[in-house]
């Protein structure tokens, strides 16, 4: 390995899941400013949208997890165009 090029400062950082509050603990270098207290111990907190216990591929349950709207956002954006395309549909039955 070159030297040099890992970081020094691993700790024990807690890692929350906040689709399912799961929490593990584990060595990590990010940067937080909240922490969390898990059995009289604080640790820095991260939280995560999705982790191993709520992701699909490894839980074998399909779920759908939409946090920021990104679903309606696309579908709102899109309907405009679902639209216009019946209308001319209906004209070349016309003709």
């Amino acid at each position: 390995m070159r030297k040099g090029i890992h970081p020094e400062n691993y700790r024990l950082v807690a890692f929350k899941d906040m689709s399912n509050d799961e929490i593990f603990i584990t060595k990590s270098t990010a940067d937080t400013k909240e922490t969390l207290d898990v059995e009289g111990v604080q640790y820095p907190l991260i939280k995560l949208e999705i982790s191993r216990t709520s992701h699909p591929f490894y839980t074998g349950k399909a779920k759908l997890v939409d946090t920021a709207g990104r679903i309606d956002k696309f579908k709102n954006k899109y309907q405009k165009f679902k639209k216009e395309a019946a209308p001319a549909a209906e004209e070349k039955k016309e003709k």
